[in-house]
């Protein structure tokens, strides 16, 4: 029988990371998150995947999942738990609730006995607690059955136009071997800048756009080309008014630039590292976050529409995204880059395929 593998994905929030999977070409099977507006669009974007809103704290919530899942054998538990779930320090107390959000994807694993379990999160959990939270993932893979392989990954390398580093856990049943990680399909030089991962856009200067947009240029990269993929409507692309004196100090900073560029005296409201910061037309952007309100696009003076940052976090255009604009960009600040999880889930199923 040659079924399609299968993913559950934890902590899921709008599903960029098990889109890339989908792409890659699993079926996934359930999103699981405790914000509704972010399962919504994990629902209009994913394949006859259903979705489940759930606070991972509550005692019963593993056995929701099992039921959710129906008859369906799982492949991949996919999860990015938040940090603060990692509270490791002294003597592990399963009734630590901190913990059980960091232990809801093992609990799971033991019920569901996955082929594979990807945990990704931010860099400093290598450190954390001196490094306790990383040989803790290790420990508890290996009594699992797994062989864990962490590794920080740096977007760029895999043609994410996007400065942004992530670790990640990947844990294979001891029979399949070890995962070794992809090689980079991109060389410092050949990174992604903005300009070619968002200059086709409307320039929402005159305009500030409306909820459905058509195209006005034609795609001049070919990572334009990859993240149109024939789409006709452009949703999620609307502007911001911004004030005269914001848009008066946004038009003073360099191409690259940020606060410190700025004369004495203006933008002095902002002097955070992020602050004022302009992008570069021919680098990645910085790392996108839940908010949208300190980085600018490298020619207009605005900040990036919700669907800027969702092409510089590697959305396809035909990824649309629900609930209010600030609802909007905090689904796609908190996201894994699709292609990251492309590249990763394209890998993966070497390991897995001839176990089917």
């Amino acid at each position: 029988m040659n079924r399609k593998l299968t993913a559950i994905d934890l902590f899921s929030g709008c599903g960029g990371f098990s889109y890339g999977f989908q792409q890659a070409g699993f079926h996934v099977i359930l999103g699981v998150d405790n914000t509704e507006i972010a399962l919504k669009t994990f629902e209009q974007n994913h394949n006859d995947s259903k979705t489940l809103l759930l606070d991972l704290h509550e005692d019963n919530s593993i056995d929701k999942i099992v039921e959710s899942k129906g008859e369906h054998k799982v492949d991949v538990i996919i999860a990015g738990p938040p940090c603060q779930g990692f509270s490791l320090t002294g003597a592990r107390n399963e009734n630590d609730e901190r913990n059980t959000l960091f232990n809801a994807v093992f609990k799971l694993a033991k019920r569901v006995n996955p082929k594979a379990i990807i945990i990704e999160n931010v860099p400093g959990l290598l450190n954390l607690y001196k490094g306790k939270a990383k040989k803790e993932i290790i420990e508890l893979c290996e009594e699992m059955g797994y062989n864990c392989n962490p590794k920080l990954l740096y977007a760029p390398d895999y043609g994410v136009p996007q400065i942004r580093k992530r670790v990640f856990f990947v844990a294979i049943k001891k029979e399949l071997g070890i995962f070794e990680f992809p090689e980079a399909t991109h060389k410092p030089q050949d990174y992604i800048g903005c300009k070619d991962a968002i200059g086709d856009l409307p320039d929402l200067v005159s305009d500030l756009g409306n909820e459905e947009l058509h195209y006005n240029k034609k795609p001049f990269s070919q990572y334009q080309k990859t993240m149109r993929n024939g789409n006709k409507v452009l949703k999620n692309h609307l502007g911001t008014q911004h004030t005269e004196h914001v848009i008066n100090v946004i038009s003073q900073v360099p191409e690259g630039g940020n606060h410190k560029d700025l004369p004495p005296g203006v933008g002095d409201s902002r002097k955070f590292n992020e602050a004022w910061t302009r992008y570069h037309s021919k680098r990645p952007s910085k790392t996108i976050d839940t908010g949208h309100r300190n980085h600018f696009h490298y020619k207009w003076n605005r900040v990036p529409s919700v669907r800027e940052n969702a092409r510089l976090q590697s959305f396809p255009d035909e990824f649309v995204f629900l609930g209010n604009k600030t609802q909007q960009y905090r689904q796609v600040g908190n996201a894994v880059p699709p292609l990251l999880g492309k590249v990763l889930g394209t890998h993966l199923i070497n390991y897995l395929k001839d176990e089917n």
